[in-house]
């Protein structure tokens, strides 16, 4: 095997146990805590981050820097709806 082979495979293997620890996370919380969204948004940022390392490493850099720009806004937004939203208690 090639060094690119195996700098590949670390970098995907590292992005997979990223994604699988944020998404441990996100069902470790319970929802009643009060604002329980905030921590959510923050470990989904950590899946973001090993998706586009993996999106890069499988040789789509244009899809991975799409990612990198939306994901932040997408993430805000949530949040600023939570934060200004109407309260259904």
């Amino acid at each position: 095997m090639d060094t690119i082979t195996l700098i590949k495979s670390a970098i995907l293997i590292i992005s997979s146990v990223l994604v699988l620890l944020s998404a441990i996370g996100i069902i470790r919380y319970k929802d009643d805590l009060e604002r329980v969204l905030y921590a959510r948004v923050h470990i989904l940022g950590i899946a973001d981050v090993g998706c586009i390392l993996a999106l890069l490493v499988l040789g789509q850099p244009l899809l991975a820097a799409t990612y990198f720009i939306l994901a932040p806004f997408a993430n805000h937004a949530i949040a600023n709806a939570y934060y200004y939203g109407e309260e259904t208690r």
